[in-house]
């Protein structure tokens, strides 16, 4: 398994921190979150459309005596890719914050979903621009939206994804939520099934903590989905909410879950996903969350 950083947890500080800190405590990968200040999609974009990128540099000396010299301010895209290189760790994944205030595509009238859309498409740019493999989506709350219309409008919605992600080489990771967070296809048979219906370019994962607080095993999902799935989010739970928890801090037994995924074929990217309960101190759990994962390998 490929364990993996999530940025979340360090929005208050410089993103060259959660860089430096997953070189040092043994990371193998980023997973951006894409918020300010860090990763909001339409600023990398935007740096890269009005050509700063072109004038940023490239790490090397002469490339910051180029800046200094023109004034010209590294882009947003440009500096996540300098940090990936100095630190030598690699973006695999970006998750563009979604699924709350302002954008929710699954909720709302058609302008709403338009501009959610808009926004979606311009983060699998952003995801490409950065260099990561995978744009990662989450199913969100439609607002009590009858059974069939909650349906079409996540395939209208994840056709129209996938097709940019296509033109982007960008993987679509689709992750499902908890019963507190979305009212669809929290369960692992309704999301399994969504699959049949979708382009083979939006691939499935699994937040342990969806099927943990919901009875399920979390290695179903690896035993279920196979090869289409290809990311794991993994913490420890309260076993009541969908609160993400340091492992070793909360109820599930670790140890046997990650033995169970492997068992069932599951030996791929994990990113421990430390959201906001961390952000006093993210390096500090970020140290001690890694040290336990491999100790419960």
């Amino acid at each position: 398994m490929k364990f993996g950083l999530f940025t979340c947890g360090y929005q208050r500080g410089r993103l060259e921190q959660a860089f430096r800190d997953a070189a040092a405590f043994g990371y193998d990968y980023i997973e951006l979150w894409g918020g300010r200040p860090h990763g909001y999609a339409p600023d990398l974009v935007r740096g890269a459309a009005d050509g700063s990128a072109s004038g940023a540099s490239d790490g090397s000396a002469s490339g910051a005596a180029e800046r200094t010299a023109s004034g010209a301010a590294e882009s947003a895209a440009r500096r996540i890719r300098r940090l990936s290189r100095e630190y030598g760790v690699p973006v695999r994944v970006y998750t563009p914050e979604h699924n709350a205030y302002p954008f929710n595509y699954m909720m709302g009238d058609r302008a709403q979903w338009k501009d959610s859309i808009q926004y979606l498409l311009t983060a699998i740019r952003a995801s490409s621009l950065i260099g990561a493999e995978a744009c990662l989506f989450s199913i969100g709350h439609s607002g009590g939206l009858p059974a069939e219309e909650r349906r079409e409008r996540l395939l209208e919605s994840l056709n129209v994804l996938a097709d940019e992600a296509q033109r982007q080489g960008q993987v679509l990771l689709l992750e499902n939520l908890t019963p507190m967070e979305s009212d669809g296809y929290t369960k692992l048979e309704d999301y399994s099934a969504l699959f049949e219906e979708l382009p083979s370019q939006v691939k499935a994962m699994c937040d342990v903590v969806v099927p943990f607080v919901q009875d399920e095993d979390p290695a179903e999902y690896a035993r279920v989905l196979g090869l289409r799935m290809e990311h794991l989010h993994l913490t420890d739970s309260n076993g009541e909410d969908e609160s993400h928890i340091l492992p070793g801090d909360g109820i599930m037994d670790l140890h046997s879950l990650v033995r169970d995924l492997r068992a069932a074929g599951y030996d791929g990217n994990v990113t421990i996903e430390l959201v906001t309960n961390y952000m006093d101190d993210p390096s500090g759990a970020a140290r001690l969350a890694l040290r336990r994962m491999k100790e419960y390998l």
